[in-house]
């Protein structure tokens, strides 16, 4: 068993007194152990820091936070129980608004459905250095949660691609598989011709799609936007001859698994109209 797996592991050095704290509490689309991971890889530690951070999940370990702007912050793990709960100390390496070892940062995460759920605590001695450290960690946390979902949908484009794609296929029984890998079964989709609920519902639809504008073909139209599950491309509906025959934009949300939970399109001017 290795340090990581076990249930509990604690350094009891830290007697510190700090009696005020800041708390938030944030919901990040990925599931517990994939967030934790950020907490036990010098490189994912680094990805949500800054270059060259680094730390050493173990009780005692060292935690290295170099912000981008050069800014250098030390601590020590002590407390870690994977993939539930990390604790450290958090102080400046110049000392200054906390000196090494004088703040306790404490990261607990439980799932909420298919997601986590992030409960920070971060103790001072000093209230008007908790009040200070407010605004950073609305931001630092916001950032965690992009930089865990970049990670978690890094195929996001590729799902999009297969959904235009299920789209543009005549084959019922590729459709079908295609949809059945890339959607969860409770699968929405809403357009200006659209409201389906389910993926039987959906199949059906594709199906219409086949018979009333056969040779017709849907991609997509630049590159994906994303953020923490939500997707935006552009598409364009081309005929047989490549021309244009119409133009949007959807918006896909995706599970912490990457299956698509639901899309909405939005159709540009139509030909004509």
């Amino acid at each position: 068993m290795t340090l990581l797996e076990m249930n509990s592991m604690t350094h009891t050095a830290d007697h510190v007194t700090r009696p005020h704290r800041l708390d938030r509490t944030v919901v990040i689309a990925a599931e517990p152990a994939t967030v934790f991971r950020f907490f036990t890889d010098s490189a994912r530690w680094a990805r949500w820091w800054g270059a060259g951070s680094t730390i050493d999940p173990h009780p005692g370990g060292r935690v290295y936070i170099r912000y981008p702007d050069g800014t250098e912050v030390t601590g020590e793990v002590l407390e870690i129980a994977a993939p539930r709960q990390i604790a450290f100390t958090y102080g400046f390496q110049s000392g200054n608004p906390i000196p090494p070892g004088a703040s306790r940062v404490t990261i607990r995460l439980e799932p909420a459905g298919s997601k986590t759920r992030l409960h920070l605590a971060h103790e001072f001695s000093e209230t008007t250095v908790r009040d200070e450290h407010v605004q950073g960690w609305r931001y630092q946390l916001s950032l965690f949660a992009n930089i865990v979902a970049d990670e978690v949908f890094a195929g996001a484009g590729e799902a999009v691609d297969a959904w235009f794609a299920a789209w543009s296929d005549a084959d019922a029984a590729k459709q079908a598989a295609a949809i059945e890998r890339i959607a969860s079964p409770d699968v929405r989709f809403r357009d200006r011709f659209s409201l389906i609920d389910g993926l039987p519902d959906l199949l059906a639809q594709l199906a219409a799609y086949q018979r009333f504008m056969p040779g017709l073909r849907i991609v997509r139209d630049g590159d994906i936007r994303h953020c923490q599950g939500t997707v935006l491309a552009d598409w364009v509906v081309r005929g047989a001859d490549d021309a244009a025959r119409g133009r949007g934009t959807n918006v896909f949300v995706l599970d912490a698994t990457g299956q698509i939970e639901s899309v909405t399109g939005f159709w540009g001017a139509l030909p004509g109209r």
